[in-house]
């Protein structure tokens, strides 16, 4: 898939979707236009705009798919899932590319770990296609008691713009090694990557049981949710729109997977005040992804005694991260991924400007001018001596924005930390590993990492606490738990 920029709408390439294992357009003939957000939305190119009936077609060819799907052996869907791992693994650099342009990820850091991570996926799912297995139950002698599992059958996965790639392979992966079949819609920002991705897996699997649809959420996403076909909704981006994903399952009594917003904690203790630590709380609040993950690590809890000079240390790393062009392999930082995020992000750090006591020790509004003004692009921004009651503190800001609140009591950090009603991930530094469980136990967050601030890994359970999400990813657990049904049978031998 080649895309160049261009500077009127007539001269961009369309890009089809895929269902049934053809590449189609939208019934309506409507349109996308996906910009590049480090030249402000200058046009890449076109995806079709798919409305209800696209939905409805998709969701049709993906039943009649699941028929013949679901008596393939599992170990046979496995087999399928590692070729394809092996193509996207050749294809990792093109659709890194792709990610970079569309997304404002820089290639380096972000969008190149992004595509060799999702080939790993399907390995690793490709890897436990043959755990799809049940037990036996001994309840008598006469009696044969065993449960099975059985896909659920047409799962509706929705996908955000901030990891494209990767998300959607999780729910592609997890679907379709189950036996379910999927409709997957891609985030109308950033659906190109995926499209390619799509495309590659269809070169391998049946007609029909990989349909990818692009368009907003209010049109395909809210009919997808809605279809009396889909028996499995999967969904992947904010809270506010996951209690709606939530409200059309509650309607047609289906199972629902929602990875949402997140506030994570970051309780560095007195005896962590090093270098390690710093570069660990900048990989944690996802710097190099601008901020924009559900994981950042944007409310760091910092120790009294070690808050100024622990201080000085990460501003002096954030220093020398380079924000600019994401296809710059000496890029740290990327751009916002369009102008609504970009005002939003601004709206937080106007906000944190205007709280009485708060000081901006780097960072702050965007520059007007230079290169920098040429996109979408936030520096790093550290906001100190802030209070956990404030909104920049309390609300998911999805931009580079570190947010420090100094503690001295360990009990009122963890207070802290579990004064949110997200819960999705956590970060504890602390040398005294009794110390640092204890604190790992007590956060409530689905995800603890301790002397840790990486990303997630294939086989890793993942998942929120309470309005960060239902249900689990990334894992064997959560492909059985989000993708199967149990079926009990009972059988008299008599």
């Amino acid at each position: 898939m080649e895309i160049s920029m261009a500077t009127q709408t007539e001269e961009l390439k369309l890009v089809p979707m895929h269902v049934g294992g053809q590449k189609i357009l939208a019934k309506a003939g409507d349109t996308i236009v996906v910009g590049n957000p480090a030249f402000r939305g200058l046009p890449l190119a076109l995806v079709p705009r798919s409305y209800k009936e696209d939905v409805d077609h998709a969701v049709h060819v993906a039943q009649d798919a699941f028929q013949s799907w679901r008596k393939v052996a599992p170990r046979e869907r496995g087999r399928i899932m590692l070729r394809i791992a092996d193509a996207l693994e050749s294809a990792a650099e093109e659709i890194a590319i792709l990610i970079s342009t569309e997304t404002g990820n820089a290639l380096a850091p972000q969008s190149r770990p992004e595509a060799n991570t999702t080939a790993e996926v399907f390995r690793y799912f490709g890897g436990v296609a043959n755990e799809l297995k049940g037990e036996t139950i001994p309840l008598g002698e006469n009696l044969l008691v065993y449960n099975r599992r059985e896909p659920i059958g047409v799962v509706g996965g929705i996908i955000p713009w901030n990891s494209p790639v990767l998300l959607g392979a999780l729910k592609i992966a997890m679907a379709i090694t189950a036996g379910n079949t999927l409709v997957l819609k891609a985030a109308e920002d950033a659906p190109l990557a995926v499209l390619k991705m799509s495309e590659i897996c269809n070169n391998f699997l049946p007609a029909g049981v990989l349909n990818v649809l692009t368009g907003y959420g209010e049109e395909a996403g809210a009919a997808l949710a809605a279809h009396p076909l889909v028996r499995k909704l999967s969904f992947t981006g904010s809270t506010d729109v996951g209690k709606l994903i939530m409200h059309a399952a509650a309607d047609r009594i289906v199972p629902v997977s929602l990875e949402l917003g997140g506030k994570s904690p970051v309780v560095v203790y007195p005896d962590s005040n090093e270098d390690s630590v710093v570069q660990g709380v900048i990989s944690g609040m996802r710097f190099t992804r601008q901020g924009q993950s559900c994981t950042a690590g944007s409310r760091l809890f910092l120790h009294e005694s070690i808050h100024d000079d622990f201080l000085g240390k990460l501003v002096d790393k954030l220093k020398g991260l380079k924000v600019g062009n994401p296809l710059d392999e000496a890029t740290h930082m990327g751009s916002i991924i369009n102008e609504k995020q970009f005002n939003r992000v601004c709206s937080y750090i106007e906000d944190g400007l205007g709280q009485q006591d708060s000081e901006i020790i780097l960072g702050g509004m965007p520059p007007a001018d230079g290169p920098l003004a040429e996109g979408y692009y936030v520096t790093p921004t550290v906001i100190t001596r802030a209070n956990n009651n404030w909104r920049i503190a309390r609300e998911e800001i999805f931009g580079p924005v570190l947010v420090v609140v100094p503690w001295s009591d360990e009990e009122e950090v963890i207070r802290m930390a579990n004064d949110s009603h997200y819960g999705l991930a956590a970060y504890v530094w602390c040398k005294n590993i009794k110390q640092a469980l204890n604190a790992a136990h007590q956060i409530e967050s689905g995800w603890v990492q301790v002397n840790r601030g990486l990303g997630q890994l294939p086989g890793h359970s993942y998942g929120g606490y309470k309005m960060s999400g239902i249900g689990r990813e990334f894992s064997l657990e959560g492909m059985l738990d989000s993708f199967t049904q149990r079926k009990s049978v009972t059988v008299n031998l008599e």
